[in-house]
């Protein structure tokens, strides 16, 4: 008995991811058509959608934005130069007897 409930629980689940991935390919195409097939374009309208790009209107918001990412870097660097410097400057030492 478990294993008919175990198929009709796979079944439905099957089902509903290929309806959902039948959707979400449905939207896709339906975007890029919008777009005249330009999939940066898609991709640039979606990030403004979400909030995760912001329209730059004068030098001031682009050098602010661009200075974030500058500092985004540094702290990177700063984190990742001692780990690969401990890296490379790790020795083996051998015991000799």
């Amino acid at each position: 008995m478990a294993i008919k409930e175990m198929k009709s629980v796979r079944t439905i689940m099957v089902g509903s991811g290929c309806f959902f991935g039948l959707w979400a390919l449905a939207a896709m195409l339906g975007g890029l058509h919008r777009v005249n097939w330009q999939v940066t374009d898609l991709v640039r309208q979606y990030l403004v959608a979400s909030g995760m790009v912001q329209p730059i209107h004068t030098m001031v918001d682009f050098y602010t934005h661009i200075k974030g990412i500058e500092y985004i870097i540094c702290v990177l660097f700063f984190v990742a130069f001692p780990v690969f410097f401990q890296y490379v400057e790790k020795r083996k030492t051998h015991i000799r007897s």
